[in-house]
């Protein structure tokens, strides 16, 4: 039985399809539901829907679940339907009928979309911490090898003089752009839904603004009919942040794994860090790297996967968008790994100092020797085709100095702007108000979120 069914229950084939994989997800959303019920509980008293001593009761029992989800000992028994209804018999068995007037002036649709915002929230702050490491190391390599001259490539092809300063620094920045997709998820995101019930609000005088300053929310989602929409919007503008930073990722890998290879032999990694071949002795296979391809590829097709899946939806809840859990809750999770493993690798690079000192790399220089020509005054289409002449007859032999001045290239990183960038990016997401106001909502307890 349900606690909103009065009578029958479903079909056992009807209620293993219609549950389908919310389990597993909704004991992520447990501390998020205790949470929503601790506010959403506040503001029941203060509008005279609960006593003082009821609100003390429901403070004592919610308190007690959490501490319970944070030791582990929390668990979606055998025949309850979801987290919310497991709380809810939790406080009703324990308290007895004040357990039963929690849910006044709320839906399962308005207790899932909040539990889903604090969910996200926490999520998005755990990325953005690995997205801070791993930049903050990619600024050190830059700095540390600003002065270990590479190959740049157009078309694959040799193009002109790069070095792995330019390489980690554009990486790093590239790292601050994919923040301003975070941010735009994270307002979103941070708006309270709590009080529009199922869609159309409440006979109740619900306080919602209580709430949204309760639960460290930065904004309403005012128009109760909106903050039911939002469900699906809030999952679409997580997976194009998602999939900008796998993008980041991506061809960081894909660069690694090239630069790997013996043609190259740019960079390498510890013999454990890479694995052998079943058949040739030889072989330092770059396995970690191939697999951050391939999932960072994955990540990148998410946003269309969401798109798909809310095409031709209408206005309201819908069953549909329980299965966006299945794609965004798995790809916070592996953005995550993909970040820290990134992160991990790369605390063991090691390269190679003197690639451009072979002649093979010489063509690379051709376009600071047409720049050498032109400064000395020549035209430049004259030292363009004089340098061109000189390579078609053999005689081209170039200088391999290296004089770049200019913002953001070999000679002037910019390093300290690009670190700049990001602490102005950080500074867009509000999180001390939100532990601020989580800290107050929980009050005595010593237990501090942990998953």
């Amino acid at each position: 039985m349900k606690l909103w069914q009065k009578t029958s229950s479903n079909k056992k084939e009807v209620e293993a399809f219609t549950i389908g994989r919310d389990p597993e997800f909704d004991i992520l959303l447990a501390p998020f539901d205790v949470l929503g019920s601790l506010a959403h509980a506040q503001m029941l008293e203060e509008i005279g829907l609960l006593t003082s001593n009821e609100l003390a009761d429901l403070r004592k029992g919610l308190i007690e679940i959490w501490d319970e989800i944070n030791e582990g000992t929390f668990q979606i028994e055998n025949g309850v339907e979801d987290v919310h209804s497991q709380v809810e018999f939790l406080l009703t068995q324990r308290y007895g009928d004040v357990g039963k007037k929690l849910h006044s002036g709320r839906s399962r649709n308005d207790q899932v979309l909040v539990d889903l915002k604090l969910y996200y929230r926490h999520e998005i702050r755990l990325i953005i911490n690995d997205i801070k490491v791993l930049f903050a190391d990619l600024i050190m390599l830059a700095e540390t090898y600003k002065d270990y001259l590479m190959p740049g490539y157009t078309h694959t092809q040799l193009a002109m003089p790069s070095s792995f300063g330019l390489w980690f620094g554009a990486m790093a920045e590239a790292l601050v752009e994919d923040l301003e997709l975070w941010r735009a998820a994270f307002k979103i995101v941070n708006q309270n839904p709590l009080g529009s019930a199922a869609g159309y609000g409440s006979s109740f005088p619900l306080n919602r603004t209580l709430t949204t300053r309760l639960l460290g929310f930065s904004d309403l989602h005012y128009n109760v009919i909106n903050a039911q929409n939002s469900r699906g919007k809030t999952e679409k503008f997580l997976s194009f942040a998602i999939a900008s930073s796998a993008g980041t990722l991506n061809k960081l890998a894909a660069d690694t794994i090239l630069f790997m290879n013996q043609h190259f032999g740019f960079i390498t990694f510890p013999d454990e860090l890479t694995t052998g071949s079943s058949i040739m002795p030889h072989k330092k296979n770059p396995d970690v790297f191939e697999l951050l391809r391939a999932k960072t590829n994955q990540l990148q097709g998410s946003p269309q996967a969401i798109l798909l899946q809310l095409t031709n939806m209408t206005t309201g809840y819908h069953r549909d968008l329980q299965l966006l859990k299945e794609t965004v809750f798995p790809d916070l999770g592996q953005l995550k790994e993909c970040l820290q493993m990134t992160v991990f690798m790369f605390k063991h690079i090691s390269i190679k100092p003197t690639i451009l000192e072979d002649k093979f790399y010489a063509y690379l220089f051709s376009v600071e020797e047409v720049n050498r020509l032109v400064l000395e005054g020549m035209p430049f289409r004259d030292a363009y085709k004089k340098v061109g002449l000189d390579i078609e007859a053999g005689t081209f032999n170039p200088s391999t100095i290296v004089n770049h001045s200019h913002e953001g290239s070999i000679g002037n990183l910019c390093l300290n702007k690009i670190q700049e960038k990001m602490e102005k990016a950080l500074s867009e997401f509000d999180f001390d108000l939100v532990d601020t106001s989580i800290e107050k909502l929980l009050g005595s307890t010593d237990q501090p979120l942990t998953i």
